[in-house]
């Protein structure tokens, strides 16, 4: 059945007046619409992602370990000096640093010896010379406060296997690796880094005592040190006075007091190389030690007791008041390590004794016995400027 023209017509007429009825307001709402979105945009910053305060943990952090220096990572930084970010291997300066301000002492006071692969292996003076701090009076403790400077890769490698403090002190061009005869160039080239070494040590604000690694520790030397010294050093040969310029310094044992005096004191003698060219620096410093300039400076020096620091050259005769025995007077590493066991075999029966008979007792040394000098040799000082 066909629907009716009117009915068809009017049906069509309706709807279409309808829709036109209802789109008009549509598009006038939509068109206010858009025009605040747009307004909004204008004036709001983009967010990439919500703030902190309205994020939602729904569970906690994955810790993420990263690698990190066994030396600090149990001892939390402090929050007004973080750990700066690495992008790349440490320069050598933020290593040094790194690594004296986790050894130095209350009082910024860091302990320190050096060697190279030679005098490094398995059984070789290391292990002697830490042996010393072990069984010595009180001594064990200062290993705490122990930098040991390694001047080659396997020194160094030997150094992180058996002590906690350890610096790689890198010398480009040069290779300190293997066994330096007294007096060669090569000895002379590691001897004067060393000084220079300790001078930026000294500009870095810490004080320090220095100690080849061929010198055993029976005692904390500490008590034993002048108040008013700068720059104290053990001697060859010890006359009586403190203050007498006279004695016969030995470079290998020193306590340095960080200061501006001590600082240009090291600066002065370092360049004073350059004056007496092909000379060892502790004979250098046994001819500057007159010079007017060292004077000016103020350096206060000050000469260290045989009787408390000794050796082969000048032995402390009493071993209740010892506190550090070097290997001087010897040439050749066997001969060293022969006479230092000898002598840590003396220290271990003198401290097996009782008390009272060890304060009574006038125990002595049995070395040197490989390192002994021949006979006229120890009398000419000029000589004795051996290892």
């Amino acid at each position: 059945m066909k629907s009716s023209p009117a009915v068809s017509v009017f049906g069509g007429k309706a709807a279409d007046s309808a829709t036109r009825r209802w789109i008009s307001p549509l598009l006038f709402l939509t068109a206010i619409a858009l025009s605040f979105t747009l307004l909004y945009r204008t004036t709001t910053p983009a967010v990439l992602f919500p703030p902190a305060s309205l994020r939602v943990e729904l569970s906690p952090p994955v810790a993420v370990r990263w690698p990190v220096d066994s030396a600090v990572a149990s001892d939390p930084l402090p929050s007004s000096s973080p750990r700066p970010v690495q992008n790349g291997p440490e320069s050598q300066d933020v290593r040094l640093e790194r690594v004296l301000r986790a050894a130095a002492t209350g009082d910024n006071t860091v302990i320190l010896t050096s060697l190279n692969a030679f005098w490094s292996t398995p059984g070789s003076v290391l292990d002697l010379f830490l042996e010393s701090f072990r069984v010595g009076n009180g001594t064990n403790e200062l290993l705490n406060h122990l930098v040991i400077v390694a001047v080659d890769d396997k020194a160094y490698e030997r150094c992180l296997a058996v002590h906690d403090h350890c610096f790689d002190l890198k010398t480009e061009g040069v290779d300190f690796s293997g066994e330096k005869v007294f007096n060669t160039p090569e000895y002379l080239d590691m001897m004067w880094a060393r000084l220079d070494f300790l001078r930026v040590v000294l500009e870095k604000g810490y004080s320090f005592i220095f100690s080849d690694v061929d010198i055993m520790w029976f005692r904390n030397p500490l008590p034993f040190f002048y108040p008013d010294g700068d720059f104290q050093i053990s001697c060859d040969n010890f006359l009586g006075d403190p203050t007498d310029l006279k004695n016969w310094p030995n470079n290998g044992f020193n306590y340095v007091k960080s200061n501006n005096r001590s600082i240009e004191f090291y600066k002065y003698w370092y360049s004073s190389r350059a004056r007496y060219p092909g000379v060892h620096e502790q004979n250098v410093l046994n001819i500057i030690k007159y010079h007017q300039h060292v004077r000016e400076i103020g350096v206060r020096i000050r000469f260290l007791n045989t009787k408390h620091f000794g050796g082969f050259c000048e032995p402390s005769r009493d071993l209740n008041k010892v506190c550090t025995m070097h290997a001087n007077c010897c040439i050749g590493l066997q001969r060293k390590i022969s006479d230092l066991r000898a002598m840590l075999d003396d220290w271990k029966k003198f401290m097996s004794l009782p008390p009272d008979i060890r304060i009574l007792s006038h125990y002595s040394w049995s070395v040197p016995q490989s390192c002994r000098l021949p006979p006229g040799l120890g009398s000419d000082k000029e000589k004795n400027h051996h290892l």
